[in-house]
């Protein structure tokens, strides 16, 4: 962790003057703000800030701009990439405390929410309207923070990521104006789509404070499966032959023999520990029995062994958690391990190819590798175990994640599919973007120009 360091004294009792006690040099706060659920090693702000509303934001960017000090905004610190580290130190911009859900249109399907709203909120608060928000990546993260990173999760392969739900955003910039992308009109083709340049921009670009996002019906009907494989080929043929048919499953979710038996172990469950998919539709009763046996039969002309059937919300609700706790209980293989997870994304037609290769890699790995993901979309993840004091093991799984991404950008796929490029992926971008990097960099420096936004990600100056 880096060493505390005195920021000037006029910087900091400004801070205090515009807010009080949200403003705190305090060791413990600061160390808790330094840490996310990368492998990346600790580093602290120099001061915590917690703005309540946009116009504080737009102050606090102005003094950290006069003093030239660096600014990460941060929301609930479940990053896998380092997004939120304060790597050149500064002032990290909590805003937990922007925590309003400020509209709910029904008729319009979308709300409008500060940042520091959590899905798990949004969804709570609009529960009575029979609408729900479906961007799911697992932690309980802010609406602002899965803005920030692009976010997706296990709906994607039905309702999109969040750069296809963001429908405006409220930014402040860095050199203080506050602007607007968007209205809430469904379409629009007024000028350059800001929109969609902030989503996925990591803080660097300005700080997202309020964000207008699509809602979706609860639908009539909603099931979920898990189905075992013999292999994972099985599973990853099944998930490539459903989505050619044009089923509308809303979760295609992975897990191999090892992350089931890690799971079952962490969250008492029974399944069977095998290559395994688990599945969910949503539509009308009808509907969803339709879609269910079209996979099921799929799945059975590729090794599928059972369905076993979550109609139940509380027994839907129990598979999800099991899923979504998947990285914690990996965990347990090697305890006091840190996990190093990967992100690749490749086109649906080359995900068997891309997974078979991948796993006879980690057939010759140190350690158990397990793997999971959301190959509804293509994007699977593995998670590599490493001794902290062990920096050879480090090496390794950087070594493995190489080979990976390089299998996956030769399929004309991604490094990153959903967790960002943060400090890690930044010689991966180019590798896959080209030039086209040169111009991001060129983005940042018109917008940032002082390199003070959330500066050394994504694309340093």
């Amino acid at each position: 962790m880096n060493q505390p360091r005195e920021l000037n004294a006029t910087l900091v009792n400004e801070l205090k003057s515009l807010l009080g006690d949200r403003a705190t040099v305090a060791r413990g706060i600061r160390d808790q703000h330094g840490k996310d659920e990368s492998y990346f090693p600790y580093a602290a702000p120099d001061a915590v800030v917690f703005p309540q509303t946009t116009e504080e934001v737009r102050d606090i960017v102005n003094i950290c701009r006069r003093h030239q000090v660096p600014m990460i905004p941060y929301g609930v610190g479940t990053s896998l990439e380092g997004h939120i580290l304060a790597v050149n130190g500064g002032v990290c911009l909590d805003l937990s405390q922007m925590n309003q859900v400020l509209a709910v249109h029904e008729a319009d399907l979308d709300a409008v929410v500060q940042a520091g709203v959590t899905r798990k909120q949004l969804n709570e608060h609009i529960r009575h309207t029979g609408l729900f928000f479906p961007i799911d990546p697992g932690a309980d993260a802010t609406i602002g923070g899965m803005t920030a990173t692009r976010a997706s999760g296990t709906n994607a392969v039905r309702y999109g990521t969040m750069r296809e739900n963001v429908i405006s955003l409220t930014v402040v910039l860095a050199d203080g104006r506050i602007i607007k992308t968007a209205r809430r009109a469904k379409k629009s083709a007024a000028g350059y789509d800001l929109t969609r340049l902030f989503v996925g921009s990591e803080g660097t670009l300005g700080v997202i404070t309020e964000i207008t996002v699509k809602l979706y019906a609860v639908q009539e009907a909603m099931s979920a499966a898990v189905c075992a494989f013999d292999s994972v080929e099985g599973c990853t043929r099944t998930v490539i032959q459903t989505i050619q048919a044009g089923i509308p499953i809303a979760r295609c979710e992975i897990v191999d023999a090892t992350a089931i038996d890690c799971i079952n172990k962490y969250s008492k469950t029974g399944y069977r520990v095998a290559p395994t998919l688990f599945f969910e539709f949503h539509g009308t009763r009808a509907g969803v029995v339709e879609q269910a046996e079209a996979v099921q039969e799929i799945a059975k002309e590729n090794g599928g062994m059972d369905f076993q059937w979550a109609t139940k919300a509380e027994d839907r609700t129990k598979l999800w958690e099991a899923r979504h706790n998947a990285y914690f209980a990996c965990l347990q293989l090697r305890p006091g391990s840190r996990g190093i997870s990967t992100d690749v994304c490749v086109p649906i037609s080359r995900l068997a190819e891309c997974v078979s290769e991948t796993m006879k890699d980690v057939a010759d790995y140190l350690c158990p590798v397990p793997l999971l993901g959301h190959v509804g979309d293509g994007n699977f993840h593995l998670v590599f175990l490493v001794d902290p004091n062990e920096p050879k093991e480090l090496e390794l799984a950087k070594s493995f994640n190489k080979r990976l991404v390089q299998r996956a950008l030769a399929m004309e796929g991604t490094c990153t599919g959903e967790h960002g490029i943060g400090l890690g992926k930044q010689g991966w971008l180019r590798e896959e973007l080209g030039e086209a990097v040169d111009v991001m960099r060129d983005i940042k420096r018109l917008f940032d120009p002082d390199n003070l936004m959330n500066p050394g990600k994504v694309v340093p100056l």
